[in-house]
């Protein structure tokens, strides 16, 4: 029984890292601080997962994720969970010359209209208030295909 107990043990462990494998969390910051995040700590979120760099932020995401939305979509796409299908506000088709670079992740958009709104915000987090919010992450994002 305890070779048994020992087994499984392993397998899951191989398992959980073959599934954190998948994800590339350099430069990938914690959904709810500012931290780098954990492979170790995630969270199911739009059939994805976002990940924390501890269980208290997990908590407070478990809690509340509706006022994490705009840095757990931005994460899906971050990780390459998510691919950006238009634009996030026309649902347009994204023009190669018309990308920002928001947190380290590069957007495209339609036109030069719905680039310069996102441009000329403030900061990181005002862009993605724009660009990740729910109603634009989905206008913009798909989930990745499976190979």
């Amino acid at each position: 029984m305890k070779t048994l107990s020992t087994f499984l043990g392993i397998c899951l462990v191989a398992c959980a890292t073959v599934v954190a494998a998948d994800v590339n969390l350099k430069n990938v910051q914690c959904v709810v601080a500012n931290k780098p995040a954990n492979a170790g700590k995630a969270a199911d979120y739009k059939d994805g997962k976002v990940y924390f760099c501890c269980g208290g932020c997990a908590g407070k995401f478990a809690a509340n994720s509706k006022s994490f939305a705009e840095r757990a979509n931005h994460q899906l796409v971050a990780t390459n969970q998510y691919v950006q299908k238009g634009c996030p506000f026309s649902g347009g088709k994204v023009k190669a010359d018309k990308m920002v670079s928001i947190a380290g992740t590069k957007v495209g958009f339609c036109c030069d209209g719905c680039m310069s709104k996102v441009a000329s915000a403030k900061d990181d987090k005002a862009k993605m208030k724009l660009v990740f919010s729910d109603k634009a992450f989905s206008k913009g994002f798909e989930k990745k295909a499976s190979k």
